[in-house]
């Protein structure tokens, strides 16, 4: 049996109808850039997470990068945040001028462990960028408070938590700018790049929107040096459709997920961690094991795919050099990056691969 870590087109041709009319809206009205698709998707956005305005733009990175330089953020600044994550946290980071500074994981969640951020705070730290990881956010009544307490921006890498749920409250409803990601293989994903920044601040939600084209309020007269990133009518068209069905396809995530809860409880592998206080989305569903390689490659010999999210963490990344980190200054990251593996959970998987592919993981000798 095969089994793919994500099936995009399978899900493609369970909305075919719906999508494919919603794109031929778009060509024939001829607005492809900005206009009515793009607001009603930001308003039926904001409303689904639970935020006052919604932003599009061209990417979740852009979404990142925006948000900081809208909240001020720049050169001479520090942004504590985790180096557990996928680069575009820190590229955003160090694209707008200031500074990554890193704290270790919690080894439960892989999200930001808020034990170890005082030490990370000094006169220059303006903000803090906490990643919701594999669908699980991050902890927002420690986090909050920290950053309250000291001044401190909060911007919220929430590009795998749409959906996500943190003491009842979504991913928009916190202090602070959240950015999501439409990349075509995240829970809502479009079809081809898009990103969003949640906000419930009227002055950021301008800022955003006139960074987001090149810095313009309108016509051709420019308020600040802007960037060129804008969502386009097509993905937004897409992403309403797909919204209409997302909570239905969490639900199958969260199913799935249990399912392998069920089947894998007592197995050589761990099983990921839920915070009471958390709706899990379940993006991935990473497990970990200390013969991480051997069990990717296990499965792979049986025609299952997974994937390592994340093989090196990012302040030993030759890009990052730069910084001063060394090998064993994160040491709970050090070691996610070694043990964990996402094994196929996407909507649209079978009760039988999710079967076959559990007792592929128990059969492995561990």
């Amino acid at each position: 049996m095969k089994v793919a870590l994500g099936e995009v087109t399978k899900q493609y041709r369970s909305i075919q109808d719906e999508v494919d009319s919603a794109i031929r809206d778009v060509l024939n009205s001829g607005q492809f850039i900005l206009g009515e698709t793009v607001a009603r998707f930001e308003e039926e956005a904001a409303a689904y997470c639970g935020s006052r305005y919604a932003v599009g733009v061209n990417s979740g990175t852009d979404a990142l990068l925006l948000a900081l330089v809208a909240d001020g953020i720049g050169e001479g600044h520090e942004v504590i945040t985790t180096p557990f994550t996928f680069v575009a946290t820190i590229e955003a980071i160090t694209l707008a001028g200031a500074l990554p500074v890193f704290v270790d994981i919690d080894p439960r969640t892989y999200n930001l462990n808020p034990e170890r951020m005082e030490s990370a705070v000094t006169d220059r730290t303006k903000a803090i960028m906490p990643v919701d990881l594999y669908g699980q956010m991050a902890d927002r009544d420690s986090l909050v408070p920290f950053a309250e307490k000291r001044g401190l921006s909060i911007i919220w890498d929430a590009a795998q938590a749409i959906g996500s749920k943190f003491e009842d409250k979504s991913v928009g409803e916190y202090p602070g700018t959240s950015t999501l990601s439409f990349y075509p293989t995240k829970n809502l994903g479009a079809y081809g790049d898009g990103g969003m920044a949640l906000t419930n601040d009227e002055g950021v939600r301008d800022r955003l929107r006139q960074y987001r084209f090149h810095g313009s309020g309108g016509g051709y007269f420019y308020a600040r040096v802007g960037y060129c990133s804008r969502l386009d009518a097509l993905q937004a068209a897409v992403l309403r459709v797909k919204l209409k069905h997302l909570d239905r396809w969490t639900d199958k995530r969260r199913a799935h997920a249990q399912k392998y809860y069920n089947l894998l409880r007592d197995s050589a592998v761990s099983l990921p961690y839920c915070d009471t206080r958390a709706y899990h989305t379940f993006h991935q569903f990473t497990i970990r094991h200390r013969r991480r390689d051997d069990l990717k490659a296990h499965l792979q010999e049986n025609g299952i795919a997974s994937g390592i999210y994340y093989p090196l963490a990012l302040h030993l990344q030759e890009a990052y050099r730069h910084l001063g980190y060394s090998a064993g200054d994160f040491p709970e990251a050090e070691r996610a990056t070694q043990e964990v593996l996402s094994i196929p959970v996407y909507p649209e998987l079978a009760d039988d691969q999710i079967e076959y592919t559990a007792d592929c993981v128990r059969r492995f000798e561990g």
